[in-house]
């Protein structure tokens, strides 16, 4: 679908949105008014220090995290006026998740992992479905597979064929190399790089890894849950200086960085 029938260029976008943890003796800050646009056709890295609002970010984007105040929409919906129900059947068909631990359940196969999201919207997926977005990973002929029977990189990848079987608009990945030897991590990078140019579909991936983040379009970086600048056509040396800069609490040198 072009971004013109849909009425907007933006696979997600985050509005003034803010969020402050209460639950501790002292407020913390998750994100603090965040304007922020992930347009179709697109990858990006969200970077930061520990505590910057990275997973905030990423869960608000999601409907999994509730905000104090702004808007997100997704695929031009905004999350906040829909129902608990709407925004479950939201999520599942229109965002993909990615996660650090695969979170594939051992007992099933590959295919019925895939399987699992439409099932459990109430919808049998044809076998040529499933099949394909396993191929669309490169693991068709492991379909049959338990989990314990593939590497980590095959499992990052079959939970990504997972996360493409309902065609969403975003595929949201938290550190989903995390967990991977160097060189499974870079084809799950190739891997979602190669997603990004679907003109249908944005990848957010949030990481602490300046060379999984220079696999990126853009990289957005957060600092006590504010904005705090971005790179584009990213390589991961001005990434690694951009977050030394962030961790120590100076200002980046702008010519150095290229911006």
């Amino acid at each position: 679908m072009s971004t013109a029938a849909r009425g907007t260029d933006f696979a997600v976008e985050l509005r003034s949105v803010s969020k402050t943890y209460r639950s501790g003796p002292e407020p913390v800050v998750g994100l603090d008014e965040v304007s922020l646009g992930f347009p179709f056709g697109t990858f990006t890295a969200v970077m930061g220090p520990s505590g910057s609002g990275k997973s905030t970010l990423l869960r608000a984007a999601a409907g999994l995290e509730g905000i104090d105040g702004g808007r997100v929409l997704v695929d031009g919906t905004e999350l906040g006026g829909l129902k608990d129900r709407d925004l479950t059947v939201l999520r599942r068909e229109r965002i993909g998740f990615v996660f650090q631990s695969f979170n594939l359940l051992p007992s099933l196969t590959a295919a019925q992992n895939v399987a699992l999201p439409p099932k459990l919207a109430g919808r049998r997926p044809a076998k040529g479905e499933v099949l394909a977005a396993l191929a669309s990973v490169g693991l068709a002929e492991r379909a049959g597979h338990r989990p314990g029977e593939l590497s980590g990189g095959q499992q990052q990848r079959v939970a990504i064929a997972r996360a493409l079987i309902s065609r969403p608009a975003v595929v949201l990945a938290d550190e989903p190399t995390g967990a991977l030897d160097t060189r499974s991590g870079r084809e799950v990078l190739a891997l979602l790089r190669g997603l990004a140019d679907d003109a249908g579909r944005a990848v957010v991936m949030v990481t602490h890894d300046p060379v999984a983040a220079s696999y990126a379009d853009r990289v957005v970086f957060l600092t006590d849950g504010r904005l705090a600048g971005s790179l584009d056509h990213p390589t991961a040396d001005r990434i690694a200086t951009r977050m030394a800069s962030l961790e120590s609490g100076l200002e980046p040198d702008l010519e150095v960085l290229g911006c």
